[in-house]
């Protein structure tokens, strides 16, 4: 049977892999090489020099397209690094749509680096797909958002904005960490390029930097590839064979960072110190029935304000707390918890992030595996 036929479960641990036909070890090794020896020049069996190809990390881009239901993927040193790859896509004069709450270091990235080469990015509010037609003109050649958002957990409609970007040859990417392939998969909503940090929960554990781009597009995917070899920002074979191994336990790590993620946002929301609390399972969630319809649960990433909104008695709290680690990153089995305005979004001015939402008391939490009992009582004693 075709592996796109297969349950997602059952690709999470097949797809892409196969017996290693030398010694048949049944998981991929890493091939801890820097070049290939060819017979004559011209005369290999497929791979020419590590930056270019890799058996290891080819396995992995393999199991990375089946998983979000595409045809290629490509692999990166980091989130970072792809993001900037698919960044170098654009040419200066170029425009881009992007969703105003957003990872910081992509709005840095934007801001610092892209725009100093002639590209304007527009941030604007997704919540209504509407709102993206105001801002297409000619220039505009790439729409970019994040589902569910970093760190308000905001949801766009990806079929709606999608639609609209075929509408105008516009490229639409979705950044889908936060989600992972486990809750949704962008490209079948009409997404041209999805991208993770595949540090988060690809990876799962919080040891490995990674990133990827999965797309269906084969010219796409050719100019991608041409970026990555010619750029090198790639993994190196042991990083590609750590996210293997993440990958085959997704299913059931991401089923219980629903559930805690779950009984945490219903907690905190009846917590009289706490303010808001930002979790798309709730049915008040802006945008909840997109999410129900596009995603398959509602992850284990939770948000809330404070109603002492300040960043002292934020920090009061981020001292205090035990099992959830004081840590930037996410999506690893151990819980974390962060304070996005000085640590993950510090990179946007302050005016902007208020005006956004993102509070100087917003605390962010990656829920982790660990029982749930454990995890409220830490944050009881936390919060106080």
């Amino acid at each position: 049977m075709n592996n796109q036929q297969h349950k997602l479960a059952t690709k999470l641990i097949h797809a892409g892999v196969a017996p290693d036909p030398t010694t048949g070890a049944i998981m991929t090794p890493i091939y801890q090489t820097s070049t290939y020896v060819q017979n004559a020049p011209g005369d290999h069996k497929g791979y020419e020099y590590a930056r270019t190809q890799n058996p290891t990390r080819t396995v992995l881009q393999n199991a990375l397209a089946s998983i979000e239901n595409g045809k290629y993927a490509l692999c990166f040193g980091s989130g970072m690094a792809a993001t900037d790859a698919v960044a170098k896509l654009l040419l200066p004069g170029d425009e881009v749509i992007v969703a105003n709450d957003l990872y910081g270091g992509t709005y840095r990235i934007f801001t610092k680096v892209f725009a100093n080469y002639g590209i304007t990015f527009h941030f604007i509010d997704m919540n209504n797909p509407e709102n993206v037609r105001g801002y297409i003109n000619e220039h505009t050649k790439m729409i970019w958002a994040e589902t569910p958002t970093n760190p308000l957990l905001n949801i766009v409609d990806i079929a709606a904005v999608a639609a609209i970007a075929k509408q105008h040859n516009i490229i639409m990417v979705v950044d889908n960490t936060f989600a992972s392939p486990y809750l949704q998969n962008p490209l079948d909503q009409g997404a041209d390029i999805v991208l993770h940090s595949a540090t988060k929960y690809l990876g799962g554990h919080s040891d490995v930097v990674h990133g990827a781009l999965i797309m269906k597009d084969a010219a796409l995917e050719e100019r991608l590839r041409f970026i990555q070899n010619s750029c090198g920002a790639v993994p190196g074979p042991h990083d590609a064979w750590l996210i293997l191994r993440g990958i085959k336990t997704l299913h059931v790590r991401m089923q219980r960072h629903c559930e805690n993620g779950e009984a945490i946002a219903k907690w905190l929301r009846a917590h009289p110190k706490v303010g808001k609390v930002f979790w798309c399972g709730f049915e008040d969630h802006p945008n909840h029935e997109v999410a129900k319809r596009q995603m398959r649960g509602f992850g284990g990433m939770i948000s809330f304000t404070l109603k002492n909104d300040s960043i002292e008695a934020a920090n009061e709290v981020l001292k205090r707390t035990e099992l959830f680690s004081l840590a930037e990153s996410l999506g690893g089995v151990e819980s974390l918890i962060g304070h996005p305005a000085t640590m993950t979004h510090a990179s946007i001015p302050r005016e902007d992030r208020i005006k956004n939402g993102l509070v100087d008391s917003l605390i962010r939490l990656s829920v982790g595996i660990e029982d749930v009992d454990d995890l409220i009582k830490d944050l009881e004693q936390a919060i106080g």
